[in-house]
């Protein structure tokens, strides 16, 4: 074998890790479009859709550091397992027709989400070779983004569809996150169990490690990411009811048309991004992200929403892939599943913050002025990511 050939990033474990992956993700992507539409159903307002989703975020924050401590002295892939588990549970419980039920569910969905995404990140985490971890980040997304493609699509399809409606959905990412739960499974017998960590007599009391939620060292990658994502909820579920009040047809064509952008330019762009270095990266994924929220309030049509939303997208993929990377750079390898279940929680903490922001917007002045309040903080990202820029410098990552 030549000594000089770059080690393999797809492994069997790889693979499996990133069809369990892929198949949560699927179940999210159900969701998404699902929500706003169920809940302005039962009666509720734009307001009360961020409600939901914030729940979501606000237990899988609240949760992260006790499933973070698990991870590090017991079972990486037992908290992958039974996150994927209690997401199937949460799904169930959508059954009952009413908001508040809704909400509850969605809180229980945040709390198997953060067990899945801590388990998950901390194998990519150890799994990645070190030189190729932008790549491996680039794919590791990459699948996870791939179930944009066709599920919030078949989502709406299923809604409309005379045999369908909002239960048939829900049995749909039942099934879906089960077979995820089945993968993790597969995965669990790929990787050797570790041996239990034995703490120095000096180590801080086990609850201060729980209420410990943001590990230091990986401060930095969680802010970036916080930032990178607040104004997701614009681009994935508020665009539903966006799109409504532009009176827009045939719209689960543009899940399916961000869903192809965003497969597509993850890997290539995770390649792009160890070239260009990490504070460049960031400042082509919050300029790009920007200028797609200017674009969405001047849109009126499929086409233009279609467009605005693969900018945003082409701007995540680049920017989530290099973030990942900084964030696998910076954690501390004895103490890795707390500090990447730290990372981890700015993803839901800034999807309850923008779905609960901007719903509040929407509520107030409308979806123009959500939009461009949303462009602004975006564009803030371009400021954090010049302040930290010697941080950010591959020297100082190594």
């Amino acid at each position: 074998m030549d000594a000089n050939k770059p080690e393999s990033i797809w492994t069997r474990a790889f693979a499996l890790l990133c069809l369990a992956e892929f198949l949560g993700y699927a179940q999210h992507f159900v969701l998404q479009p699902t929500f706003p539409l169920y809940i302005t159903h039962l009666g509720g307002s734009p307001f009360v859709v961020g409600l939901v989703i914030a729940s979501f975020g606000v237990t899988s924050v609240i949760s992260r550091p006790i499933i973070g401590y698990w991870a590090d002295r017991s079972s990486v892939t037992g908290v992958m397992i039974l996150g994927l588990l209690t997401q199937t549970l949460s799904t169930l419980i959508c059954i009952i027709p009413f908001a508040g039920a809704t909400m509850v569910a969605n809180g229980l969905r945040g709390i198997g989400w953060s067990g899945m995404n801590t388990g998950g990140y901390t194998l990519l985490a150890t799994a990645a070779p070190v030189d190729r971890r932008g790549e491996a980040s680039g794919y590791y997304g990459g699948v996870q983004s791939t179930a944009t493609i066709l599920f919030p699509a078949v989502a709406l399809w299923i809604i409309d569809a005379p045999y369908g409606g909002f239960n048939a959905v829900f049995f749909v990412a039942m099934s879906l996150v089960l077979l995820g739960a089945a993968a993790a499974y597969m995965l669990s017998r790929e990787v050797p169990s570790r041996p239990r960590a034995i703490e120095p007599a000096s180590a801080q009391s086990w609850w201060r490690e729980i209420i410990h939620i943001f590990d230091r060292p990986i401060l930095l990658a969680a802010m970036l990411l916080f930032t990178l994502h607040l104004s997701l909820p614009c681009i994935s579920s508020f665009v539903v009811l966006y799109a409504g009040q532009l009176s827009v047809s045939h719209f689960g064509w543009y899940y399916v048309a961000i869903g192809i952008t965003s497969t597509v330019a993850r890997p290539l762009l995770g390649r792009v991004s160890d070239k260009i270095g990490c504070g460049s990266s960031l400042i082509v994924a919050f300029g790009l992200e920007t200028i797609a929220l200017l674009i969405m309030p001047m849109v009126t049509n499929l086409a233009g929403i279609i467009i605005g939303g693969a900018l945003w997208y082409l701007g995540s993929a680049i920017g989530g892939a290099q973030i990942l990377a900084l964030a696998m750079e910076s954690a501390p390898v004895e103490r890795r599943g707390r500090a990447m279940a730290s990372f981890s929680v700015a993803f839901p903490l800034s999807n309850g913050v923008g779905a609960l922001f901007n719903g509040f917007v929407v509520d107030l002045a409308g979806f123009m002025w959500m939009y461009l309040t949303a462009a602004l903080l975006c564009a803030a990202g371009i400021g954090l990511t010049w302040r930290h820029w010697e941080s950010l410098k591959p020297s100082k990552l190594r």
